[in-house]
């Protein structure tokens, strides 16, 4: 039986975790950064390139989710990963504006 103390420990300590996370992280918003200069400077008028951006990172946070759930299971430190996704998903709330202003400016094309 498990205590209670082993149950809501953290294990912050885990060696290379956080880096992992991070360079996730940064892999993703470059990913995000790319789709936007895609359409910003490529296809203006369309609203679909703009929705690559909340997309990616979106997907992105999905997969650091998914890191995370596994990195708890293996009893790792998994807490890197929890916060990785939770940065990237307020990200792409932040970046849901840019299709939504693709949309008023254009419309759907």
């Amino acid at each position: 039986m498990t205590n209670d103390r082993d149950f809501a420990e953290k294990r912050f300590n885990s060696p290379g975790t956080f880096r992992a996370a991070a360079t996730y992280t940064l892999v993703v918003v470059a990913l995000a950064g790319v789709a936007f200069a895609f359409y910003a400077f490529g296809a203006r008028d369309s609203v679909f390139a703009a929705a690559l951006v909340p997309a990616f990172l979106f997907f992105g946070g999905v997969g650091a989710f998914v890191r995370t759930y596994g990195e708890w299971k293996a009893e790792r430190g998994w807490a890197a990963w929890q916060g990785a996704g939770w940065f990237l998903m307020l990200l792409m709330l932040v970046a849901l504006a840019i299709p939504g202003a693709a949309f008023m400016a254009g419309g759907i094309k």
